[in-house]
């Protein structure tokens, strides 16, 4: 349950204290963490302890120790030093140990009650038993982030993101599958979707050390009873597919923000044909030349103004015109109207969903 990091960070800090050496082993006799070497020497003696009655023994000159997690035997603690506070030092640690074992316990707890209420796997009356037997508020406001790299984590990305938060015990950071971490945190009446934000630019920070790893960062909306949490953490994941779809430039982006975006994710592909079909009749408005897409866009940027498109693409107002014209004259739609240009705006977004769409089934 914990990791071999941490038992080896663990029994180095107390060598660093007492000047103890100190190993752990395994009941199958694996050596999971040590401060000296020749640990082997030590394997067999540690079986023949495992069997034994004794949860303490002096063998090969070492103090041995047992390490119950509860009442199940877990770990063999050796102590060995010239000291006579050898075996006092040994109790220390094997007290240390077992307390780790206790914290880790109930994080995995929390965990597994974490992962089911994200993925809906949870009665409603079990939600609130199992948090109140887990001591979680069932009435906090929260929100829940998705981290996405575009390689399969490890268990260092995960504990980054706990030491980055970690200050904060009501915040709950997990994994549901391969390559996204996810966190539910808890919001401060106080705070705001503008400090959501500033929460995933930290979190974008805290992984942009490495500039090979491309990471995504999508949040939901803020909840205000644990039983909605995963309502949030849906919307952020239709928050992560929408914004590579329609805002691949943003590394994070929020439900809130999703705009049209978000209606068009939920419409059938076979809908989406028949739209295109209906509107240009057969052709694609992506099949226009790059000189005709750089306008279109610019267009829209500008809301539909054609003074300002035309001093930002550094060509006359008469020239513009004329791309709109002829626009107009291909598709039978005038971007100048209102109606027209939401029409085409839409038509493009359909067909960037269903490019994407497609490239999911390849």
């Amino acid at each position: 349950m914990i990791s071999n990091q941490i038992l080896q960070n663990t029994i180095d800090g107390l060598k660093g204290i007492t000047r103890i050496d100190l190993c752990i082993i395994d009941t199958e006799g694996k050596v999971l963490a040590a401060t000296f070497q020749d640990t082997d020497n030590y394997v067999t003696a540690a079986l023949a302890f495992v069997e034994s009655p004794a949860d303490s023994q002096v063998f090969l000159g070492c103090q041995f120790f047992k390490v119950f997690d509860e009442h199940q035997l877990e770990y063999v603690l050796l102590a060995n030093g010239d000291s006579d506070d050898v075996y006092m030092i040994g109790k220390i640690a094997s007290f240390q140990l077992q307390n780790l074992l206790v914290a880790y316990k109930e994080r995995f707890d929390k965990d597994n009650f974490v992962k089911n209420l994200l993925l809906d796997n949870l009665l409603l009356v079990d939600i609130y038993n199992r948090a109140k037997k887990l001591h979680i508020d069932t009435e906090a406001r929260r929100v829940v982030f998705i981290v996405e790299t575009n390689r399969e984590k490890d268990g260092n990305e995960l504990e980054k993101v706990r030491g980055l938060l970690g200050s904060k015990s009501r915040d709950f950071i997990t994994a549901v599958d391969e390559k996204n971490i996810i966190v539910v945190k808890e919001v401060l009446e106080n705070e705001s979707y503008e400090d959501l934000n500033k929460t995933a630019d930290v979190i974008l920070n805290l992984f942009h050390v490495n500039e090979e790893q491309e990471i995504h960062i999508a949040y939901g909306t803020i909840v205000n009873e644990i039983k909605e949490v995963s309502r949030s953490y849906k919307e952020a994941r239709m928050a992560l597919d929408v914004g590579k779809i329609f805002f691949e430039e943003r590394n994070v982006i929020a439900y809130s923000t999703l705009g049209i975006g978000r209606l068009i994710y939920q419409l059938p592909i076979p809908l989406c044909k028949m739209f295109i079909k209906e509107i240009f009749d057969g052709k694609s408005p992506d099949e226009f030349d790059e000189e005709t897409l750089t306008t279109i866009n610019k267009f829209f940027e500008n809301s539909l103004n054609v003074s300002e498109t035309s001093r930002q693409l550094y060509i006359h107002r008469n020239t513009l015109v004329y791309r709109l014209d002829k626009l107009q004259k291909s598709t039978g739609l005038d971007l100048r109207v209102f109606e027209d240009a939401i029409t085409f705006k839409i038509a493009l977004m359909v067909v960037k969903y269903m490019k994407y769409m497609e490239s999911l089934d390849y």
